[in-house]
């Protein structure tokens, strides 16, 4: 990448030519090149802007409004810096990273077919132009304008005076950066795993209390305002763009913004783009008559300036550049077809945003303002009301109006007289096509090197000579364009079609995402279809003659890029994951190949379970027990899980990422009942036993054991952030051998000399709960749960959350078992002679020490919080062993030591053995205390997952901290706190004895139903092992029958009979000796499959099912069929078509064969992060916690842009950043810019995690409220409308989030007086908070206000003061007499008694007056927007606290005295030990000076 290769020393020498830079700060070897501005200077954001150029990229920048256009008033002019004396001091932001995102590059890994080999990595990954893809209009496009750089040099903390505006983060990810300390528990979980959090009103009110809990700071200890940031130094060096004119053959010259870094590639992909110049794809550009080169940068191109002029030339074809041409006039035809999507190929899925807000909310927007009352139609669908019970399937994929496709043309496609003769070749021609027009004329067509021309060939009879009209076009669209009017003119609509779709509809995702349904769709003719079925395509690889991708070099040379600064860490990262989606992508496709038996095995004479398979430079093997391997640990079920379990210590490896050690890239791919891994392969590992190979590990589970000093040496640099322990076990021969992970952990050295591990399904220490072994006695808690339990396999691993959250726990515990002994010590002995490293006393420790644990944060008392303090002090005094504590101090950390299980007596240190307990595994008599002790700490840890993290997550669900909706945001929240799935039977005997089991309802259904499936699931597995390919539909058909349908007994439809009579006679004759029945699987009954899901769920999950039918399930657990059937296909990869199905119907079955579309692989790999990123947005996350929400919107600004450089545009911790970014600004005020964000994260969570997926649901409520904001009305009810048909669809009506659902629409409704419908709504919220919350909760006391309001609306003041005196009597009982809310409501209830009583005066004087009465004019209340408006962020959790001028004062007063109080200890924390935690204390909101208002987000909250 160009940026990427210019030195540091240039850009030093650049950057201080550029910045000024300040005496005080050259304290390390690599000097900062930004100055701390002045502590008195403002840190207002400066923007910094290239000149006047739109901004329409993929990402925000850094100031986070959209273009130039939209600044806030504030913030001068464009290109200027507010608040600075230098538009380069610290808040300097409006910085791009070039992104690496372009259509073309994504939808078709770079059209130029350059191969993503290392040795062309600059070229291959050259950061792509993405604007150009994205402009609707032929405007001119902008570039990237500002480059950054950063310095990984650190800063002296405290050196230099305190600065307004720590800009970064400290980076963990730097080589040389100490490792993240253990304890550290972020704020939030990770973006990738989905959370279902929502704002939380109860959270605002408890803030209001003054019962707010400080909010837990994440890993990242974010440097608070006032205080140094260690870390990167940025330069935002100032690239100022220019534009070019273009002169392209046959239409009217145009202007383009360019930027000197991009490459004259990034050129031609614009131009590939765009409506007008589409159709070409084989050019060159020309500056005065000297053709461009493809991979130069602008910059180095002589003479090029601000209106230069480039000229398209056309070039001569070549065979290869003729396909290109042929398949991009394909690509261009198909691209508003969403069959790619429907059938998962090509990285291409679904998305439905825009039938809901017809076309871009942006500009729809600015048409409707002022037009707020408009007559809207409100009425959702019958099946969206409440308590409808109807679950229709279709309109989850609502037909979008542009998909009927216009057609262009019949049929185009490779003709039969391929490839040209010998005497034709000489003639220029390359290949022949064929195509009938929509008119239905017949015509082929002849590529030559010149262009493409008609000849005169028919369907029988070969003629190359030119045809009439004698026409040649360089482009295969003007000669159509020629021929048939119809092409001409639906072309010309289609590509305007194109451009105006929103570019995040049509961009590839990175891993493939398969839809569960489809509508029935016609297949067309697709000659590069075809094409791409026959030949073994990857990219272009069939271009490049005899090239396939050597996978293992490009995975591993990745790994090997430099990674000093952050350029180098983005272009490193970049390409790890682009090659792993790549990876992912062929081995997904070589496995599907190898199941359904087009690869030739590469020992065929085996049996078919034992065959191995090579594909594409890829190994392929299937899920069998080969040899009796896994004889002593299950057979074929360990063979079965053991790919996973490896996978799981791949990704591991990958994650902690040493120097010099390497991995295999790894796919699991389940397809058909069959477990496939795809391994690459090690360079030379086929030419030699494996015997010779394994240098360190063993080959038959403990027997043999050897190691190797570079290995131990490797290893051992994972064994701290892995917890795993160096140790030595015993080999055949009596001798002691040490190793420093599982003994089936094998290295082996590669013909290219990398040290590679394998085989690492033990990474992670056994899980004892299901590993029975006799002598050994379980801890009480395990006993009394019915543990140990024999498992079907021996290779249950404990996850490595709850390895780290047990190391966590015990940490905690040794820090109070030293602080308790501290204490008694400091009784018996008035004062403290510790001798202190930096001479300051302990007891003037002002920082309270904050547990990592979130449970046991509120418990610590101050005195053991300075303990705590104390204890750390001496922890790091003893660890670094300078002689200065005392032997008394050293007894103390000691004996906490000991009583933790640390393997050292002089810190905190926890590490397992994960050979402990492995059959086979001998340790010497030297080691036997050692053992004993480590016996221990893995039955503690089979206890603790027990006895904390179920009750934990129980905890957390009654508290609805965490909502799942699925059965997969179900696995999610358990997989996070380390409890495996073999556990969902513990989980749900706990949700049924839980006091507060009503509240539980929804976690129970969520988790009996993913019971259920994944019974049925295993079933289905084993099942479908024994169904050839003709009986697949169906078999599928019978087996979903059999689950689902009412239908008593349905019948399996075999394949056609008189085809299968004659197969039959001659099957008999030479069948195979040992070959399954074929058709066992068609005497399947449903009273059969029950009685096996209730058995299974009995031997798996310990779990009794009381149900022998689908209805009886449905019937007892309050289940739903649809649900059911979307776990199961989700789970199995079965596609179903798209229509209502009669579950119910007892006379006919509810599937036929016809009704099965499909089966999908499901594939598990490992996804690359983006670490820089990561930090990123989580001290912005951390940030925007403590109420400092501009410098948040910056650093997860940032976030995005480098997460748009690493992933490309698509990415699940993107569409986290996009949707916390629009809070922010719907927050900030910034309503347009909210819009914006959000629509993206609509489309990119439709795009990449599922168009039904829970977390969609949750954008499109957001979306719906930002567009009510800016006065969208119709727009939010329909977005709302959909996110409740999908959750009816998901899981039901009755979950917690229906309330807040519900109370958005009834809010809505009443705002466009619906009064009736609003009630219904709003009533149903009612009812579902009142049973998930409880009758006193304060969520339901606004419910009941909400319904009052609507009430009053409709002048029926006698329900209406029945529902606020019940919300009144809530309040009081909950808050207290005095408290704002009681006082509120009471105001409300004086308010409705007057409105009713004139109401009824009136009513008495009409009936004794009658008609003559004299009636003074009622006042009925119709809500006005702001109202509406201010309600609906009051139940989505987002609260304005307004502020006085006093209040400010006593805030800024309270945060400089907390800087004072902390300036002591931040001296000394410089030198971090990696052992402790220490989570700063939040300072109040200080953003309040330059906003009038603060805003809460509902994140923990915070006291203001």
């Amino acid at each position: 990448m160009a940026w990427a290769r210019v030195c540091t020393s240039c850009w030093r020498q650049l950057a201080e030519a550029v910045l000024p830079t300040s005496a005080g700060i050259g304290l390390e070897e690599r000097t900062p090149l930004l100055h701390p501005a002045p502590a008195s200077e403002s840190a207002g954001p400066s923007v910094l802007r290239g000149p006047g150029s739109p901004n329409a990229g993929f990402f925000c920048p850094s100031n986070g409004f959209g273009s130039s256009d939209s600044l806030p008033e504030g913030h001068g002019e464009v290109g200027l810096s507010t608040g600075h004396s230098s538009p380069w001091g610290p808040g300097a932001t409006g910085a791009f990273w070039p992104t690496a995102v372009l259509l073309a590059d994504l939808e078709q890994d770079a059209r130029q077919g350059e191969c993503a080999l290392p040795g062309s990595a600059p070229a291959g990954l050259a950061p792509l132009k993405p604007e150009a893809s994205l402009r609707a209009s032929p405007g001119p496009t902008s570039c990237m304008e500002a480059k950054v750089v950063a310095e990984a040099g650190t800063r002296n903390t405290g050196s230099v005076g305190p600065e307004p505006e720590s800009w970064l983060p400290p980076h963990h990810g730097r080589p040389e950066a100490p490792e993240p300390r253990r304890g550290q528990l972020s704020a939030e979980p990770e973006p990738p795993s989905v959370m279902l959090l929502n704002g939380d009103c109860s959270e605002s009110l408890k803030k209001e209390e003054g019962a707010a809990e400080p909010p837990r700071e994440n890993g990242l200890d974010e440097a608070e305002p006032g205080d140094e940031a260690t870390g990167q130094e940025v330069i935002v060096i100032q690239d100022t763009g220019f534009s070019v004119k273009i002169l392209a053959p046959g239409i009217e010259p145009f202007s383009l913004q360019v930027s000197p870094q991009e490459m004259v590639q990034e050129i031609h992909q614009v131009l590939m783009d765009r409506e007008d110049t589409c159709h070409r794809t084989c050019f060159s550009l020309h500056l005065d008559g000297n053709m461009l080169d493809h991979f130069s940068e602008l910059r180095s191109v002589e003479g090029l300036q601000e209106g230069s002029v480039l000229r398209v030339v056309e070039e001569p074809y070549t065979v290869r550049e003729a396909r290109i041409h042929v398949r991009h006039v394909r690509d261009l035809l198909k691209s508003l077809d969403p069959s790619d999507a429907f059938n998962g190929v090509d990285c291409n899925s679904l998305s439905f945003l825009s039938v809901f807000t017809d076309g871009d909310l942006g500009d729809s927007g600015k048409r409707k303002k002022g037009l707020e009352m408009d007559p809207i139609d409100c009425t959702p669908p019958e099946y969206i009301l409440p308590g409808s019970r109807e679950r229709p399937l279709c309109p989850l994929q609502p037909q979008n109006h542009d998909w009927k496709p216009l057609q262009c043309l019949k049929v185009l496609t490779m003709s039969g007289w391929n490839p040209p003769p010998g005497n034709r070749k000489m003639h220029g021609d390359l290949m022949y096509l064929f195509v009938i027009t929509a008119e239905d004329r017949q015509v082929s067509i002849t590529a030559s090197t010149r262009g493409f021309y008609l000849n005169q060939s028919t369907a029988y009879h070969f003629n190359p000579k030119p045809a009439s009209p004698r026409f040649l076009s360089h482009s295969l669209v003007e000669l159509l364009n020629q021929i048939s009017p119809t092409f001409k003119k639906n072309f010309a609509v289609l590509q305007k079609k194109r451009v105006q779709r929103h570019p995040f509809e049509r961009i590839a995702t990175p891993f493939q995402v398969y839809s569960w349904t489809a509508p029935q769709a016609e297949h067309a003719m697709d000659c590069v279809r075809a094409e791409d079925a026959y030949t073994s395509r990857l990219g272009y690889e069939e271009h490049i003659p005899g090239q396939t991708r050597d996978w293992n070099e490009e995975l591993q040379t990745t790994r090997e890029l430099p990674r000093k600064n952050l350029p180098e860490r983005l272009l490193r990262e970049r390409a790890i994951f682009k090659v792993h989606s790549d990876f992912a992508a062929a081995a997904t496709r070589g496995a599907v190949a190898v199941v359904d038996g087009n690869v030739m095995a590469i020992n065929p004479s085996e049996e078919t379970r034992m065959q191995m398979f090579i594909w594409n430079n890829i190994f392929f093997s299937l899920g069998f027990d080969v040899r009796d391997h896994y004889k002593d640990f299950g057979g074929d079920v360990a063979a079965y899980v053991a790919p996973a379990n490896d996978l799981n210590g791949v990704r591991t490896y990958n994650a902690v990422d040493v120097e010099g050690l390497y991995t295999l890239g790894t796919v699991v791919v389940d397809y058909r009942g069959y477990r496939v891994t795809a391994q690459s392969i090690i360079p030379g590992i086929l030419e030699r036993d494996q015997e010779q190979s394994v240098i360190y590990g063993s080959i038959d589970f403990g027997k043999t054991v050897v190691s190797h000093p570079r290995y131990l040496e490797l290893l051992e640099r994972t064994s701290r952030p892995l917890k795993i322990l160096r140790h030595r076990v015993l080999n055949d021969r009596e001798e002691e051998v040490e190793l420093c992970s599982s003994v089936e952990c094998k290295g082996i050295i590669g013909n290219d000399g990398r040290h590679y591990i394998l085989d690492l399904l033990r990474t992670f220490p056994p899980d004892l709960n299901f590993l029975p072994v006799a002598g050994e006695v379980l801890p009480e808690e395990c006993v009394r749960a019915g543990f140990p339990r024999a498992h079907r396999h021996k290779l249950c691993c404990l996850r490595q959350e709850l390895v780290d959250a047990f190391v966590e726990h015990r940490y905690l515990l040794f820090m109070k078992l030293a602080a308790l002994q501290l204490m008694q010590q400091k009784a018996s002995k008035m004062e403290t002679p510790t001798s202190l490293e930096n001479g300051s006393l302990p007891s003037l420790e002002p920082k309270p020490e904050v547990s990592p644990g979130p449970e046991v944060g509120s418990e610590e008392e101050s005195g053991s919080a300075s303990g705590l303090a104390k204890v750390k002090e001496l922890a790091e005094t003893i660890a670094s062993d300078d002689g200065a504590a005392d032997p008394r101090s050293r007894e103390v950390i000691r004996n906490a030591c000991k009583a933790v299980g640390s393997i050292s007596s002089t810190a905190f240190d926890i590490r397992f053995n994960p050979d402990i307990f492995s059959p086979g595994v001998r340790f010497p008599e030297s080691c036997q205390e050692e053992v004993r002790d480590q016996k221990q700490l893995l039955k503690d840890a089979a206890a603790f997952l027990l006895s904390c993290q179920i009750p934990g997550l129980v905890k957390d669900c009654t508290d609805h901290a965490v909502l799942p909706m699925d059965g997969a945001t179900l696995a999610e929240v358990m997989r996070q706190r380390g409890i495996n799935m073999r556990y969902l039977g513990k989980v749900l005997d706990l949700v049924l004895r839980s006091p507060a089991r009503d509240q539980l309802d929804h976690i129970y259904k969520i988790g009996i139903g993913e019971l259920i499936t994944r019974s049925a699931k295993h079933i289905f597995k084993t099942y479908l092992q024994g169904v050839e390919l003709s009986g697949l539909s169906a078999a599928i058909s019978h087996f979903l029958n059999c689950f689902l349908s009412s239908y008593p007994n349905p019948v399996a439809h075999l394949p056609a009979d008189e085809l299968v009579s004659k197969k039959r006679n001659k099957r008999r004759k030479n069948r195979p000796p040992g070959a399954a029945d074929h058709t066992a699987w068609a005497v399947m009954t449903p009273q059969e499959l029950w009685k096996n899901i209730c058995q299974e769920a009995k031997n798996y999950f310990d779990f009794n099912l009381e149900c022998e039918t689908v209805d009886q399930a449905v019937e007892t657990y309050g289940l739903q069929k649809i649900t059911l059937l979307r776990e199961i296909s989700l789970k199995t990869g079965v596609q179903i078509l798209l229509k209502e199905y009669s579950f119910d119907s007892r006379h006919k079955p509810a599937f036929t064969e016809e009704d099965v579309l499909n089966i999908f692989p499901v594939v598990k790999h490992v996804s690359p992060k983006a670490s820089d990123a990561f930090h990123f947005f989580q001290s912005g996350q951390a940030k925007v916690q403590q109420g400092f929400l501009k410098e948040g919107c910056e650093l997860i600004n940032e976030a995005l842009n480098l997460f748009n450089n690493v992933y490309g545009a698509m990415h699940v911790e993107i569409c986290a950043c996009l949707r916390l970014l629009a809070r922010l600004h719907y927050i900030m005020g910034d309503y347009a810019e909210a819009l914006s964000n959000q629509q993206k994260a609509v489309l990119m969570s439709e795009r990449v995690m599922g168009i039904e997926h829970p977390n969609t649901i949750q954008e499109y409520m957001h979306l719906a409220l930002y567009c009510f904001a800016s006065s969208q009305l119709s727009t939010a009810l329909s977005l709302l409308y959909r996110a409740r048909y999908l959750m009816l669809l998901v899981f039901g009506e009755d979950h917690p989030e229906m309330a807040l659902l519900d109370n958005n629409i009834g809010l809505v409704l009443h705002g466009v007086m619906e009064y009736d419908l609003s009630l219904r709504f709003l009533e149903n919220a009612l009812a579902v908070s009142t049973k998930y919350h409880g009758p006193k909760s304060l969520k339901v006391a606004l419910s009941h206000h909400l319904v009052a309001r609507v009430y009053e609306s409709k002048a029926e003041f006698r329900s209406a003061l029945q529902h606020e005196k019940e919300g009144y009597t809530i309040y009081k009982t909950q808050l207290g007499e005095d408290h704002e809310k009681t006082k509120e409501s009471s105001e409300y209830l004086k308010c409705l008694t007057q409105q009713a009583v004139a109401l009824q005066r009136t009513m008495n004087e009409i009936y004794r007056n009658g008609s003559s009465a004299n009636i003074p004019p009622l006042k009925f209340t119709a809500p006005s927007m702001a109202s509406v408006l201010e309600q609906l962020n009051v139940i989505n959790g987002i609260l304005f606290i307004p502020l006085s001028q006093k209040d400010l004062e006593n805030l800024k007063a309270e945060v400089a005295r907390r800087h004072q109080l902390q300036e002591a200890s931040r001296n000394r924390d410089k030198a971090e030990e990696p052992m402790a935690t220490e989570p700063e204390p939040v300072g109040p909101p200080e953003e309040a000076s330059s906003q009038p208002r603060v805003a809460k987000d509902p994140s923990p909250s915070l006291q203001g």
